[in-house]
């Protein structure tokens, strides 16, 4: 039996990873859903954030389905996101940007750069720091690499070399691993190609690049599809796999019925693919097109549905098509 650990987390993941998980249900009946309570709020409530037996659950299912996460600006607070990614070795972020006339991946390296974790901080100063390996970036290369093939795309490899030598570390190992396949590829400095993918996004096809850097070009490049609450993610290791919106929490708008579910949804799209259901992905991006098509979304989208309401409206529409 396939099993799905559920993770809502903090905030608006209360209410749009539900919808999520209904769908999976719909889809596949067979699937056994069990949760799993991580985040801030549980930290709140238990002074934990996430167990070493919590870890243990996510590493006992299929697929994971994540929420948004809550992370506070604590010093002695552990990034229960950082944790998850480095226990189950989630190495590489799988972010689609997918419109008219574009079909980008973007590929972020997902365990080290300045999210390595490693951090000190004193009343005059703080440091993070940034960690690029010859392991880390060959192994996110090549995965790239063999999307840019699936894809019979570029590689396109984003950077800072010109300022940063960890940059240029990351680079050369790129282009080897690159030429080393056979695969077309260029490579660009990260703010012009932040630039350069919103004014021509058909250009792009598979970009690769470090883990913060992956962070703000995939949010940037939201703006291409109307918004973050739109985007989807892949965190795939060499035995784990988890799948998240690529929002954040938005406890501003959390408990109101007003988030977009589309992204989480789109995960769970993405979990499918992984599982090797790619009709069931298929079906769920089509049925989200033919709602947004006809004015049946939310608000963030000029629409006037709430999150539940839109949740409903896209298993009625899912329940039409075989």
């Amino acid at each position: 039996m396939t099993r799905i650990a559920v993770v809502e987390g903090d905030g608006i993941g209360h209410e749009v990873i539900p919808v999520a998980r209904d769908v999976l249900a719909l889809l596949h009946p067979e699937y056994e859903f069990f949760p799993v309570d991580v985040g801030y709020s549980r930290w709140e409530a238990t002074g934990c954030p996430c167990a070493d037996q919590d870890i243990a659950a996510l590493k006992s299912a299929d697929a994971i389905l994540f929420g948004a996460i809550t992370t506070p600006p604590m010093k002695d607070y552990q990034s229960v996101v950082l944790r998850i990614r480095k226990s189950l070795d989630l190495y590489a972020n799988l972010r689609p940007i997918r419109g008219d006339g574009f079909d980008i991946m973007i590929v972020r390296e997902n365990t080290e750069g300045l999210y390595s974790g490693i951090e000190e901080s004193s009343p005059d100063r703080a440091t993070t720091l940034r960690v690029v390996s010859r392991k880390g970036t060959g192994r996110i290369a090549r995965m790239a690499i063999r999307l840019a093939k699936e894809r019979d795309g570029l590689l396109t490899i984003g950077h800072k070399a010109n300022v940063i030598k960890s940059d240029v570390f990351f680079r050369d190992i790129c282009r080897t691993e690159a030429e080393a396949a056979g695969i077309a590829w260029n490579d660009k400095f990260i703010d012009a190609l932040s630039l350069d993918l919103l004014q021509h996004p058909g250009n792009y096809h598979v970009v690769v690049t470090t883990n913060m850097f992956g962070d703000i070009l995939s949010d940037v490049a939201a703006y291409l599809v109307g918004g973050l609450g739109l985007v989807p993610s892949a965190n795939i290791g060499d035995e784990y796999a988890l799948f998240e919106p690529v929002h954040g929490s938005a406890p501003d708008i959390a408990g109101q019925n007003t988030a977009n579910p589309i992204a989480a949804v789109r995960s769970a799209a993405m979990l499918l693919e992984y599982l090797g259901d790619d009709l069931g992905a298929a079906r769920i991006e089509a049925a989200i097109r033919s709602l947004v098509t006809r004015g049946i979304c939310t608000r963030d989208l000029c629409g006037s549905y709430g999150t539940r309401e839109f949740g409903d409206a896209l298993l009625t529409e899912l329940a039409k098509t075989p």
